[in-house]
């Protein structure tokens, strides 16, 4: 799966990036200055309209390294691949040579000069020549009839390209005059995401937050990303700014949870390469395939039992009951919300050492497990709204608090996906000492670029 499409790869030798759209948009082509190329062919994607699709491959193009990253992958994953195959293949004619053994080798080449030996050899020169068949001629193809010109040509010189597609070539045609209205459209679309998103990640960098202690461990929270994958870089400059080495991902990464959204989760992985990681799916995460491909990468999903968190203290966390194919719980399926809250709480309560922090998709999943006492933190998302802390005094008078993050990706509804973000986008930092939360702070990115640096609350328990 590649930039939201079943896609194909395939290394070549002529020192090219090919990516090959399909029959109703362009082909186009990048010189690469390493050993080899790659051409990609893009297949089935689930997007409505080809208007849809050119915008989805503007923003992507506008942060590509997580895509960057899977094909160069995927060219060392097959060249490791064929160069096994290759040894195998090699040492196939040394086996039969060892196997045959001197005698039967001597009698073979005494054999070659008689009528047999020389039909056979022949035979064996023929045969290769029937399968490759070079003299059989293919007919000439659109592809081959189409030529290679410059991006910028095809535009025009009224249109300025950003620096990154001066290099980029489009295979021109019949049907790509129709394209080039979309193209342009693309082509705004990419340097107005790219522009905006490159500059709040460097303003995110110098942010004033609040630095921690050497006792102290610092973790980012993030949820509600629905695709924005601009927001990642944003996101990771300023867990860099305020010391974290965690992430905490409170869910929603995608809008349906479909395999075409594994560029989003790409791109998350990517950007917390190094961090400690963990992670829980929402509602809209639907089926398994969020978790699982978060796993695969060295996620740790949570699912019911206490883990060590950041900081060393005890982390519990479930997916959410609403998503579908979800809500299991120790093999069970079709649990209700309350059901899983209740659990939840159990497993908390039942727990030899305190549960530091509970992270749930929806704060309400663990409001149970706070009543009773039983956790210092509750972190979530699902409302698109950041609301907290909220101090809460259990049945066995322990405190506990309730925090949860805005959309991380700036989305409206189930939408995020934009030149910029959709509403203001938060993130939240949480302080830990000695495995305990200790201290929280959001940091929100307005719709119009301008920052707002929440204050740091202390948690304060008796």
């Amino acid at each position: 799966m590649l930039a939201s499409h079943d896609a194909e790869v395939r290394p070549t030798l002529d020192r090219h990036v090919v990516l090959r759209t399909g029959p109703l948009l362009p082909d186009l082509r990048m010189a690469y200055d390493g050993p080899v190329g790659v051409d990609i062919r893009l297949g089935k994607t689930e997007a409505t309209s080809v208007e849809e699709l050119v915008e989805r491959y503007a923003f992507i193009a506008s942060d590509p390294a997580a895509q960057e990253a899977k094909v160069a992958e995927a060219v060392r994953d097959m060249a490791v691949s064929a160069g096994l195959r290759g040894a195998a293949i090699g040492l196939v004619p040394l086996a039969v040579w060892l196997l045959v053994g001197p005698h039967r080798r001597g009698e073979l080449f005494r054999g070659l000069g008689t009528r047999k030996g020389l039909v056979g050899g022949a035979l064996l020169t023929l045969l290769p020549l029937a399968l490759w068949q070079p003299w059989e001629r293919s007919e000439e193809t659109v592809e081959e009839q189409q030529a290679w010109e410059p991006l910028q040509e095809f535009v025009g010189e009224s249109v300025p390209l950003p620096a990154a597609a001066q290099a980029l070539e489009i295979r021109t045609g019949p049907t790509t005059a129709s394209t080039r209205r979309l193209l342009l459209s693309a082509v705004d679309t990419y340097e107005k995401s790219k522009e905006f998103y490159d500059r709040v990640a460097e303003e995110a960098a110098e942010l004033d937050l609040r630095e921690p202690s050497s006792a102290e461990t610092v973790a980012i929270l993030v949820s509600d990303r629905h695709d924005n994958i601009g927001m990642d870089r944003v996101a990771r400059a300023i867990a860099d700014a305020a010391g974290a080495t965690a992430v905490l991902d409170a869910g929603d990464d995608t809008s349906t949870g479909q395999a075409w959204e594994a560029f989003s989760l790409d791109s998350l992985v990517e950007a917390y390469d190094g961090f400690q990681a963990f992670a829980v799916t929402g509602n809209h995460d639907q089926g398994d395939f969020v978790s699982g491909y978060l796993a695969e990468r060295g996620w740790t999903m949570l699912a019911g039992e206490p883990v060590t968190g950041p900081g060393g203290g005890l982390l519990l966390g479930v997916d959410d009951p609403r998503s579908s194919g979800l809500g299991n719980w120790r093999d069970e399926t079709g649990l209700s919300f309350a059901e899983v809250e209740e659990r939840l709480a159990d497993a908390a309560c039942d727990s030899e050492e305190r549960i530091a922090t509970i992270l749930v998709h929806d704060a309400n999943l663990a409001s149970e497990a706070l009543e009773r006492g039983c956790a210092d933190l509750v972190l979530g998302g699902h409302t698109h709204v950041q609301s907290g802390p909220t101090e809460v005094t259990g049945e066995n008078g322990e405190t506990g608090w309730s925090w949860t993050n805005g959309t991380t990706g700036g989305a409206a509804y189930a939408i995020a996906v934009g030149s910029k973000p959709r509403r203001d986008a938060d993130v939240s930092l949480v302080t830990y000492r000695d495995g305990r939360p200790v201290g929280l702070q959001f940091v929100r990115l307005l719709t119009d670029g301008r920052w707002v640096v929440g204050a740091y609350s202390p948690l304060l328990r008796e």
